[in-house]
């Protein structure tokens, strides 16, 4: 891969736009993504604690800003290096750092409420329905039903910064190439990704990133930044662009380190379990802190765990340098530092005692009946409009009634696959708070 190529600035879907000099066009990309509605709302998606009380605690909003911040740094410092080894052309590396930031402002945009426990819940969902073999549900066939069996946050938010936002059909919010290549952590669609991952072990591979719907949008990016395709015998699946490790360490760090910090605010961990682990990640300070809080102990604890845990990712960054370039490093820059040990007992404790707490758990319960209230209740508008041969005009007077009550976007429904995208769209567009309330309305509690 070549860097020239990897940081192209041309906006998907918009040939006639030309960069300016004193606003380039990953700043553009921030803006847009920092003043959309779908950003906005991640202010009541859920990070760790759903419907939490505590205004201290992470929701979506603050970790996306922060990821974004830490890849700032880790963009720079990466970038200096690489114009230090004549890699990059002066004043480039802050063409890294931006396109770092800008992909992880978006790296959440597309996750639905409740967290990952919401994911789970709407492939529940649909995986019950395709075995029910309903007519909506049956009209899919295998290859495209994977997309909603498992269904993928990163995979709904390329389908939202490239279709369903702003310039909706065409571009979405029409973000640069290199932006969107450095978003997509898992660049092929759930069917390849089913199919290859039995036969190559590849990171991007871990999951699936794209909707079939939006294949041939990311086909363009893959082709204007440079990446490489991995698949063959027709299976389209490409490498991860280099800049996709700095976005992943951002939010590997972001979400390893706050968590902590929030489980010491929501009474989960002790300030002396919390205190062992950042010391072990920055060290023990010579400072003198016995007149502070627990809670601003704990903070700077933090803020310098942060600082450490980027110097370790950019040295692996720069010793897997050759590999990643190449499109066969296939790993985290977390897990290849020198701080892995130190991060697999952070995410051992969190599975152990916070992911399991008792409180988190009844929310994660509530947000799983919540969804498929939610998801049962809309159903009845979409047979209904298979029934009537895809016209919107002619639902019956209830239908119509939900659908202006809950504001559900029909323009795009066509077929079973874009009517269960539309439905999908919806849901995991919410808010907790608001998926909550919509379930209240759908179900008559």
């Amino acid at each position: 891969m070549e860097w020239l190529k990897l940081l192209d600035r041309q906006r998907l879907s918009d040939a006639a736009y030309e960069e300016k000099a004193d606003r380039p066009s990953f700043v553009q990309d921030a803006d847009r993504i920092t003043f959309s509605a779908p950003f906005r709302r991640l202010a009541n998606k859920t990070q760790v604690h759903p419907l939490y009380e505590n205004d201290h605690l992470h929701h979506r909003l603050i970790h996306s800003v922060e990821t974004a911040s830490v890849g700032r740094s880790l963009g720079i410092a990466v970038g200096d290096w690489l114009e230090k080894e004549h890699s990059l052309p002066a004043g480039e590396k802050h063409a890294v750092a931006g396109i770092v930031q800008a992909a992880c402002l978006a790296h959440d945009i597309g996750n639905p409420p409740f967290g990952h426990s919401g994911e789970a819940a709407i492939g529940q969902w649909f995986s019950q329905k395709f075995a029910g073999e309903t007519e909506l549900f049956a009209a899919l066939d295998q290859t495209r039903r994977q997309e909603f069996e498992a269904f993928e946050g990163n995979a709904q938010g390329f389908r939202l910064i490239t279709k369903l936002e702003m310039y909706r059909n065409e571009g979405g919010m029409r973000l640069s190439r290199s932006v969107l290549a450095a978003f997509s952590k898992y660049p092929t669609t759930a069917h390849v990704r089913s199919v290859a991952n039995q036969t190559h072990d590849y990171c991007g591979l871990k999951k699936f990133g794209i909707f079939e719907s939006e294949l041939d949008l990311f086909a363009d990016v893959a082709s204007g930044v440079g990446l490489p395709e991995g698949g063959g015998n027709g299976l389209r699946w490409w490498r991860r662009h280099p800049l996709v490790f700095l976005v992943e360490a951002a939010d590997d760090i972001c979400y390893n380190i706050l968590d902590l910090e929030d489980a010491f605010t929501s009474g989960d961990f002790t300030q002396e379990t919390v205190m062992e682990h950042l010391n072990a990640l920055a060290g023990k300070t010579n400072r003198d802190l016995s007149d502070r809080r627990p809670e601003e102990v704990i903070a700077y604890a933090r803020a310098r765990s942060i600082g450490s845990a980027i110097d370790a990712c950019v040295e692996a960054f720069k010793q897997n340098y050759d590999a990643i370039m190449a499109g066969t490093f296939s790993g985290s820059l977390v897990g290849a530092s020198r701080q892995k040990a130190e991060f697999d007992k952070i995410k051992a404790l969190a599975s152990q005692r916070l992911f399991t707490s008792r409180r988190k758990t009844e929310l994660e319960v509530l947000g799983r009946n919540v969804v498929h209230q939610v998801l049962d209740g809309l159903e009845g508008v979409y047979r209904a409009l298979m029934a009537n041969g895809w016209k919107e005009a002619d639902l019956d007077g209830y239908h119509k009634q939900l659908c202006r009550a809950t504001g559900l976007d029909l323009r795009d429904v066509t077929d079973p696959y874009t009517a269960l995208h539309s439905l999908t769209d919806y849901v995991s567009g919410m808010t907790d708070r608001y998926a909550v309330k919509i379930a209240r309305l759908v179900s008559g509690t």
